[in-house]
């Protein structure tokens, strides 16, 4: 049995490689994304440009504390030889490092956050170009693996991955060329340390180097350790907010049908629990941060005093000024510092790499999608436009994501211009939907779509945007069809009352009722006019005369489009001409029956009646075996005959190719769709007694 095929595994490669998806494309032309390129050709260059610029103004930033070192070491060494005529100059001195960096902080900062900005909005328009497209953003839901919550990700998890990694990077440069200055300038000043062991006389260059060296490490390593659970907790607390988030905004949108049914306290409840979720995350964070804060507080403070207390014998003994005491004691703070960062970061760190995972898991996410869709070796279902005028469904099989079987053996042809009613299951029928749309790729089979065909699908609940011209036009501009064709749409649907309001923001899913919706739904596909449509179940929140009325506005509109109608009321079938029904076998899978439908009056033959006595319509008449109702059984099952029909006869016109069945009134030639059959002749003999008078309602039996 075959399976859907997913993803091949991919080698586990380390994180810095897999985080240059995130990053590489924005300062190196990327072949994945080179229709990006195409529209903006200098992008990279503008980006290295800024780097180049970035790395300059880093580098003129470790200038300000050397300066401001060496300074520190004149003020000390004049104030302790008291001499006052050196503090004008000092003072100079002063004003112009402060202009200095004044400038470049002002210019650093300007640049790194127009190259955040910039970056941030490459790799969102990258995010959100493979997810809003081919059906991405809904296959992804159906596939394992972390990929909940993509707004959260493309809105948060993308600003903190990129405003973090520059910040990261630039402290981190900044450091290192921090560490390389005032290691120099520390081992200078230092001197050897002279000692004896054993009689032995020892000189250690450098010393206060080593000292710095063996106080910085000591402090990483004891702050990794105790820093270690800190990257899982964030990453939990950042999934537990989505999640409230989320089920706050779906609460927020399904506000009315939650007062209705009265279910406040469950979704209290409900919130409540994703809330201690929150609190608990929040409470592991806290356990991971306070055992850093106790370590890194000491060890900053610590950091102040240390230095002085180790170079205090040398001033005592009078080798070293009190200028070069605090030069050399600053100079030690400041190669702590830079030897801190992975301590000073660490918190930091975690909360950028948990939100690069969880971008990267969305990509990931995308590209098993797009693996499933472009399966090879006759994986995956094929969906090509062909040269014929009918839709196909050519050996389709249809399964879940996991494999397990939805429908099989589907074949059938649905030529343009026919109309049909599928019932059974509305689960399977979607799928099937989903199929001819694209979205659904798992499974085996092809679909060929009609020849320059413009599908129009109608779902169960209408996408609702902030106004009603724009959820009219959608996905076109209101502007694309104008006041006039929007107003005429909404006429149509009953739907006037919206005119004042065709431009005005409102929140539609909470002012309209569902009714309203439903035919807003409908008016969007009397905008649009186009030729094949697919309603799923988009009536099955109207009363029967809005129903009626909005199927006769179809075929009044579009009497050559073809349609496909999920859906279980019993009126729909006289508006189509067969029906394909699904139903379950005994291992619970769909496969398709088709059957013509059985209505004794077709609406194309009598619209009077269908309009006016649509309330009383009777049952089908049932067909006996090998044959159709005669009219004996018509009058029977209390079927009058208008006052104008001398004779009636129905005839079976071979069910080919589609198995219908055509009712003929003896009143000449009837234009059809789909198959063309010739008229039955009319049988001589007596004619048939009509069993009302006009106007009077049938009899039920």
């Amino acid at each position: 049995m075959r399976t859907a095929r997913s993803a091949p595994a991919q080698r586990p490669s380390s994180f810095l490689r897999r985080f240059r998806r995130l990053a590489g494309g924005y300062w190196l032309k990327d072949s994945v994304d080179s229709t990006d390129f195409k529209h903006q050709p200098r992008r990279h260059w503008i980006a290295r440009a800024l780097t180049a610029v970035l790395v300059v103004l880093t580098i003129a930033q470790v200038f300000i504390p050397i300066s401001i070192n060496a300074w520190s070491a004149d003020l000390f060494n004049a104030l302790e030889q008291r001499a006052h005529d050196r503090l004008p100059s000092l003072i100079g001195s002063l004003a112009l490092i402060l202009l200095f960096t004044m400038t470049v902080n002002a210019s650093h900062l300007w640049i790194k956050r127009r190259i955040l900005l910039d970056w941030r909005q490459w790799l969102t328009k990258r995010v959100l170009r493979r997810w809003m497209a081919d059906g991405r953003q809904y296959q992804i839901n159906h596939l394992p693996g972390d990929s909940d919550n993509p707004d959260g990700r493309i809105a948060e998890d993308i600003r903190i991955s990129t405003e973090a990694a520059v910040d990261l990077t630039h402290s981190l440069f900044y450091c290192l060329l921090l560490l390389i200055s005032f290691t120099h300038i520390l081992w200078s000043l230092s001197g050897p340390l002279e000692i004896t062991v054993d009689g032995m006389n020892l000189s250690i260059p450098g010393h206060m180097v080593w000292i710095a060296l063996a106080y910085a490490a000591a402090g990483t390593t004891a702050a990794l350790l105790l820093g270690r659970p800190l990257v899982s907790a964030v990453n939990r607390r950042q999934t537990c907010e989505a999640d409230f988030r989320f089920n706050l905004v779906q609460a927020r949108e399904n506000a009315e049908t939650i007062a209705l049914l009265k279910g406040e306290p469950d979704e209290r409840g409900r919130l409540y629990r994703l809330f201690q979720d929150i609190a608990a995350s929040w409470n592991r964070q806290t356990t991971a941060l306070r055992n850093i804060i106790l370590f890194t507080s000491g060890y900053s403070t610590l950091s102040t005093a240390f230095p002085v207390l180790v170079t205090a014998p040398r001033y005592i003994a009078g080798a070293i000024s009190l200028g070069t005491l605090m030069q050399t004691a600053q100079a030690f703070q400041q190669m702590s510092a830079a030897l801190s960062w992975p301590i000073d970061n660490l918190a930091r760190v975690a909360e950028w790499r948990a939100s690069v995972e969880r971008v990267l898991a969305l990509l990931d996410a995308l590209d098993t999608a797009d693996h499933a869709t472009k399966a090879p070796n006759g994986q995956g279902i094929t969906v090509r436009r062909g040269d014929e005028s009918a839709l196909s469904f050519h050996d389709l099989t249809v399964r879940r994501p996991d494999g397990a079987l939805l429908l099989r053996d589907i074949e059938a042809t649905i030529q343009q211009g026919e109309r049909v009613l599928i019932s059974g299951d509305s689960v399977a029928a979607l799928r099937l939907f989903k199929v001819v749309a694209g979205l659904w790729p798992w499974g085996s089979g092809e679909v060929v779509l009609p020849r320059d065909s413009r599908p129009f699908f109608l779902p169960r609940r209408p996408y609702l945007l902030a106004t009603v011209g724009q959820t009219l036009a959608y996905p076109h501009a209101p502007e694309h069809f104008g006041p006039i064709k929007m107003a005429e749409a909404l006429t149509r649907a009953n739907l006037d009352s919206l005119l004042p309001i065709l431009d005005v923001p409102r929140a539609l899913d909470r002012v309209l009722s569902a009714s309203e919706q439903k035919r807003l739904g409908f008016a969007r596909l009397f905008l649009h006019r186009l030729d094949w449509l697919f309603i799923h179940e988009a009536t099955d929140a109207l009363d029967r005369a809005d129903e009626q009325h909005m199927l006769d506005q179809i075929k009044e509109l579009l009497p050559h489009a073809t349609l496909l109608t999920v859906g279980a009321h019993r009126i729909l079938e006289q508006y189509h001409h067969r029906r394909f029904l699904l139903l379950p076998d005994s291992d619970g899978v769909f496969t398709v029956q088709e059957e013509p439908i059985r209505w004794p009056y077709p609406h194309d033959t009598l619209p009077a009646w269908t309009s006016e006595h649509a309330e009383e319509a009777p049952r089908p008449v049932p067909s006996p075996p090998g044959g159709v109702p005669a009219t004996r059984d018509l009058a029977r099952h209390g079927y009058g005959l208008g006052p104008n029909a001398c004779s009636f006869e129905i005839q079976h016109q071979g069910l080919a190719p589609h198995g219908r069945i055509f009712n003929a009134l003896g009143l000449g030639p009837e234009e059809t769709t789909g198959d063309e059959i010739s008229p039955p002749t009319p049988q001589p003999g007596p004619p048939v007694r009509p069993n009302r008078r006009p106007g009077r309602r049938p009899r039920r039996h």
